[in-house]
Order: C-alpha cells, then structure tokens, then sequence
C-alpha cells in the first residue's frame, strides 16, 4: 500500500511540474496570430481542363470538391469586379495540413499574360515548389502525362545543400514554373 501511495504521489508531482511547465510556457511563449501553418494559394489560369488535368496528372496533386463565390461578395472584398469564382481545389496531401491549390478561370474577363521566361521576369509569385520523395518517378509521372522538364533539369542541388538531392522544373500550361525537389538517382 506505502508503494502504490508513493508512486501515486511521484506521479502526481510529475504531472504537476509538467502542468507547471506547460503553463508557464504558455505565459511566455507568444501565441500565435494564425490559425493554421498551412496557406492555401489562388491562381488564376486561361484554360481550367488544361490546368486541372497538369497539376493532377503531371504533379500528383488531388481534386477535391470545390466552391462558388457569388460576384457581389468578389466585388465587396476586392478580389473580382462583380464576376462568379467557380473555385476548384486541389490537395497535396490529406487532412487540414494539406496543401490547397484554388484554380479558377474567367472566361468573360480573361487575364493579361506576365513574362514567365525567368522568375525575375516579372514581380509577383513566380514558382511553386513542390517537396517529392522520388524526383525521377516524379519525371516519369510527368513524360507519361507529356510534360518535359526544361533546362538541363534535373539538376543535383549545389554544395552546402543535403547531398542526394535534385531540382526539376517544368511548366504548367500557362507557363508558370513548378520545381520539383527530392532525392534522386543519376
């Protein structure tokens, strides 16, 4: 009985330091303003089937049901003059911490091309980047889907970066770059 009585009090002094602990970290660590690490990113293309069908078939990404905003509500917040976003999403991964790609079309009120050449090109998001467990089965994911790396991709990363690694490249159909990181095999 002493045993169990002592063992119950060493736990209850371990939970009560953790419980210290926990809370005083809580007072001096500052709380973060943000309600998730994840961010999700909106992009506008010319051609949605073409876009849709890249970023699945090339990239590996997974459509998931999309939404509609009404053209008031686009107006009201500054992101569209009055037109209907027909949003449809993509996911990188599963649950809240995958990552959303939101692509809409506006066939009514299409969009100026920016010079994509480089990505000093023009201001503004220039590329993704896109973390792959297997850099040449993603190429090969992406030759069958017909999609070509440009450059001299792959390309292993320079010295002072993780030995092992590559970087490739490729378009989508409007041109904007999607690096493709990970390991790979000459």
């Amino acid at each position: 009985m002493k045993k169990l009585s002592l063992l119950a009090i060493v736990g209850l002094v371990g939970a009560l330091a953790f419980s210290l602990g926990v809370s005083a970290n809580q007072q001096t660590a500052p709380e973060s303003a943000f309600a998730s690490e994840v961010i999700d990113l909106g992009m506008v293309v010319s051609d949605l089937e073409k876009s849709v069908k890249f970023y699945k078939d090339v990239i590996g990404f997974e459509e998931v049901e999309g939404f509609k905003v009404p053209g008031q509500f686009a107006l009201d917040t500054g992101l569209a003059n009055n037109l209907l976003l027909d949003v449809h999403v993509l996911v990188l991964g599963k649950g809240e911490k995958a990552t959303k790609l939101k692509l809409m079309q506006f066939k009514t009120a299409p969009g100026a091309r920016v010079d994509n050449t480089f990505i000093h090109s023009s201001y503004g998001f220039r590329y993704l980047t896109i973390a792959v467990k297997d850099v040449n089965a993603s190429l090969a994911r992406a030759a069958k889907a017909g999609a070509k790396p440009i450059a001299k991709c792959p390309v292993p990363l320079p010295e002072g970066f993780p030995a092992g690694l590559a970087l490739a490249n490729l378009r989508d159909p409007d041109g904007n770059l999607v690096e493709l990181v990970g390991p790979w095999k000459q």
